[in-house]
């Protein structure tokens, strides 16, 4: 299966394991993946780098997941990006609020990794079709 290793993966989160474990995992399969640790720099980030696919931990100190994921998605260059959001909160109405912030998607945590492979290649997938 092809994938378009070109257009990097920008994954966020304040936990350094976790991100290491997202990291390794997304780089073994082929994709491109930068790494941020809090809302402000994911925000640099973009500016950047211009990644198709965002995975986005909600609890962060200062800036969280569900406003950086608004501020993206408000962007006019960014509104096409995809978020899932990857967190521990796991009731419904955390779920709602990440959809209403502009998450494409929501994964709970602790992570399956293989849960984690069929999301990032669906939404990476998504970023293909045209418009």
């Amino acid at each position: 299966m092809a994938r378009n290793e070109s257009v990097p993966i920008l994954v966020v989160d304040d936990d350094p394991n976790s991100l290491d474990i997202v990291r390794t995992f997304l780089e073994a399969r082929g994709y491109r993946v930068v790494t941020a640790s809090t809302g402000k720099e994911a925000l640099s980030r973009m500016e950047e780098l211009r990644p198709g696919l965002v995975l986005l931990d909600v609890m962060m100190p200062g800036m969280d997941g569900w406003e950086v994921a608004r501020v993206i998605k408000s962007h006019p260059d960014f509104g096409s990006v995809r978020i899932v959001m990857l967190t521990a909160r796991s009731d419904f109405a955390d779920k709602q609020q990440g959809l209403r912030s502009g998450a494409d998607d929501y994964i709970v945590k602790p992570i399956r990794l293989e849960e984690l492979g069929t999301r990032v290649e669906r939404n990476m997938k998504a970023l293909e079709r045209p418009a």
